[in-house]
């Protein structure tokens, strides 16, 4: 699809329309998104400036909230944290259900309205009482990606998982081992944390180790460049198939060289607003249906003019909204990397 030089001026004709009169919020109308992210993972700064931009939309005030070393239990208490202080609506990723189960309960007994995205199944969604999932089904993600692999004559392949504690990044490497046929994929895991010096020497080791890798997958930019920077330096670039989840402008780059084969974006700023979207919809209509919901915000033209003007696509369910995913490759990657590790 190409972008037109009229388009592109239509669209941030839009915006700035959109941008005149904000909506006049209600008075102690307060949002708050809480990740699992620690503090050193940049992936998460598409979200934050997407709940800003949210914010501005509708005329709220918004909190992000994470805890600083990504520790599961300090994300809990910011839930607890949440929950007492009376926000009119809290988005949060289920990054543990066993974890955060507790504390999302007590937010529920105020009577604030919840929305799930990023990580969780739409499952867990439910049992969490959201009133809606928005984010990528991460195993369907790395099966997709998987069968890309596959056609390309892969049948062995490293996960490289920056954060293990996270369940959806297993859904995202067993999807990939499944589509290749593999039944145990554990061996091909290889958890690294984000320090890039870690991730790259733990990713040089393995690949020394087990020279017959056929593929890496890596789990985000903080798991990719590093470990695209190892194939760089070791001459596989070309030699080993490279697939990574999200983008940042190191993996564009990396994309335009010829380093890495495809992201798979799952498009982390419609995750991010369209969570404080929800949340402001449901509270100023009263509602929990997601199908008015939905409606509504399909029908606003500021969420209609962020979308043109980052060139974004959500999938809009019966009562959830998919944020991915979607394939970045050397094809349509100057369509995305402008808005890079910013707003895609």
């Amino acid at each position: 699809m190409r972008v037109t030089k009229l388009s592109t001026i239509a669209a941030a004709w839009m915006l700035s329309l959109a941008m005149i009169s904000p909506v006049r919020a209600d008075p102690g109308e307060r949002y708050v998104l809480v990740s699992h992210a620690a503090d050193s993972d940049s992936w998460w700064n598409t979200v934050k400036n997407a709940i800003r931009q949210a914010g501005q939309d509708y005329g709220v005030d918004v909190d992000y909230r994470n805890p600083p070393n990504g520790d599961l239990s300090d994300m809990a208490r910011l839930l607890e944290q949440a929950a007492a202080r009376n926000y009119s609506g809290v988005a949060y990723d289920v990054a543990d259900i066993d974890v955060l189960t507790k504390p999302v309960a007590r937010i529920r007994a105020k009577g604030i309205n919840t929305v799930t995205m990023n990580s969780g199944t739409l499952e867990q969604s439910r049992g969490l009482g959201a009133i809606m999932h928005v984010g990528q089904p991460d195993y369907e993600a790395g099966k997709a990606a998987g069968l890309k692999a596959k056609a390309a004559g892969v049948s062995s392949f490293l996960c490289v998982n920056h954060n293990a504690t996270n369940q959806a990044q297993y859904q995202r490497c067993k999807g990939f081992g499944d589509a290749l046929g593999l039944k145990d994929i554990r061996s091909s895991i290889l958890d690294t944390g984000v320090d890039p010096t870690v991730v790259a020497a733990k990713v040089g080791a393995y690949l020394r180790n087990n020279p017959k890798t056929q593929a890496i997958l890596a789990l985000g930019p903080d798991s990719a460049e590093p470990s695209a920077q190892v194939v760089q330096r070791m001459g596989l670039s070309g030699k080993i198939f490279f697939a990574t989840f999200d983008l940042s402008p190191g993996i564009t780059d990396a994309i335009k060289k010829g380093s890495i084969n495809f992201a798979i974006d799952q498009q982390p700023y419609l995750q991010g607003y369209i969570s404080i979207a929800a949340l402001v919809i449901a509270h100023r209509d009263h509602t929990t249906d997601p199908v008015r919901i939905i409606a509504t915000l399909k029908a606003d033209p500021k969420f209609q003019a962020r979308l043109a003007a980052y060139g974004l696509k959500p999938i809009y369910g019966e009562r959830d909204i998919a944020s991915g995913p979607a394939f970045v490759t050397k094809e349509n990657v100057s369509l995305v990397e402008k808005y890079a590790g910013q707003y895609r």
